[in-house]
């Protein structure tokens, strides 16, 4: 087999994956990732993987393969990645989402950081290592789902759910979102590695009153009851709740940039990072926003009943009192139903693995220094730990400084810069050395 090289690889598999249309609007309806699974399961085969694909339902397909490593009887680790993306308008874009354009030194396209960037490095480092004859050091599993972008019902779920002996010995997972640099300043970066993720709650919420005609009075209006919850919990102001993960990082980060960390006072501290206070703000607290309102069908009609949508997220350890909370804000004649729940989660930022983490992005960057943070979203991390794993968000780029990463998750002009790419597959090859 002739040797491969990944960094001249990965731009062209990054491209090829973006041009795919797995768009995932939630509603089962769209064209599937079928398209890509067979894309990555031809790539593994090539270099002498028996990669599966598995459809939990018409074009909904997953690709799982096993990587043998140099010693077997060790714990395994799985790498994963998510082949769906979320829709977008064309017409608001630069170049268009799918064509895989390369301009100003990026790959354009909807996936290029959510997450076909990730699949492309992995595939790329893959390919190469064992093109090369190199094994890791112990197994690896491939996973390379559905549905992510709707929850994994499709695919993580899924895959936990049916085909759970496909991740026997699995420990330990990598996969979004987390490994990118954002800069001190021209000599140092801090690399953010996921170890904690937000809880998930959106809601329907259901306010019941008496039907009537709109001129009448009316003190059971379902409207009014809605409208009132909706204002409460929006302008819920939510504690500041300190995890070990947000501790953590603000007493990395305080120190890496100089500044004094007052712990009665952490938004003050979060306030100075810049760009990155948007992401990291939402992981003190916490967050409950109402996105959609119905109710009635005539203006002279008052309805029996209102609905709203409501995002939840919670922190690991506070999930009940989040919902203790929403029940009180909520009053009486409102009732909420899950239209989706998941599961917070959070693992300590020490051990073996997290060293690998850290000296493969030292080697390549003189001026990383790693730091734990929470993801206010979710991943199919969540899946995975059902399975008893300890997960991280490790999808490694080295990112120009003036560069709007955290914007780039399904918005408009999502682009990878070409020198990150290259540098992911440098870091991952080194992390597998260690892993």
């Amino acid at each position: 087999m002739t040797a491969l090289n990944g960094e001249d690889e990965v731009v062209e598999l990054c491209r090829d994956l973006i041009r795919i249309d797995s768009t995932n609007a939630g509603d089962n309806a769209g064209p599937g990732e079928r398209a890509a699974a067979e894309y990555v399961a031809e790539k593994l085969a090539e270099v002498g993987l028996e990669p599966q694909i598995l459809e939990s339902d018409d074009r909904r397909a997953n690709v799982v393969a096993r990587i043998a490593g140099e010693d077997s009887s060790r714990d395994a680790l799985l790498l994963h990645g998510h082949l769906d993306v979320v829709p977008f308008n064309a017409a608001d874009w630069t170049h268009h989402p799918l064509s895989g354009e390369i301009a100003d030194d990026c790959v354009w396209g909807r996936g290029a950081v959510d997450m076909k960037d990730m699949d492309a490095m992995i595939l790329a480092v893959v390919r190469q290592r064992l093109s090369q004859g190199r094994r890791p050091p112990r197994d690896v599993v491939l996973a390379f789902t559905a549905d992510e972008e709707a929850g994994g019902a499709y695919g993580a779920q899924w895959l936990s759910d049916k085909h759970p002996e496909l991740f026997e010995g699995c420990t330990e997972a990598i996969g979004e979102v987390g490994g990118f640099s954002v800069s001190i300043d021209e000599a140092r970066r801090l690399y953010l590695i996921e170890t904690a993720e937000k809880g998930i709650a959106w809601m329907r919420l259901t306010a019941h009153g008496r039907a009537g005609h709109g001129s009448m009075l009316n003190s059971e209006n379902a409207v009014t009851e809605l409208a009132e919850a909706v204002g409460r919990i929006g302008r819920y102001e939510w504690p500041v709740r300190l995890t070990q993960t947000v501790r953590t990082f603000l007493t990395e980060v305080s120190g890496a940039l100089e500044l004094e960390l007052d712990p009665d006072d952490a938004e003050a501290t979060v306030a100075k990072l810049g760009p990155l206070a948007r992401m990291i703000g939402a992981t003190l607290r916490n967050t409950a926003n109402p996105t959609m309102l119905a109710g009635g069908y005539k203006a002279n009609v008052i309805p029996q009943t209102a609905t709203a949508h409501v995002d939840g997220r919670f922190l690991p350890g506070y999930e009940d009192e989040f919902f203790e909370t929403i029940d009180e804000l909520l009053g009486p004649n409102v009732t909420r139903e899950f239209v989706y729940h998941d599961i917070a989660i959070e693992t300590g930022f020490d051990g073996p693995l997290v060293r690998a983490m850290a000296d493969a992005l030292a080697a390549e960057d003189p001026g990383a220094l790693a730091v734990p943070y929470t993801l206010s979203g979710g991943t199919d991390l969540k899946a995975f730990s059902r399975l008893g794993m300890r997960g991280f968000g490790f999808a490694p780029l080295r990112l120009p400084a003036d560069l709007d990463f955290s914007g780039m998750f399904h918005g408009v002009d999502e682009r990878v810069p070409v020198d990150s790419l290259r540098f992911g597959v440098r870091v991952l090859d080194r992390f597998l050395d260690g892993c």
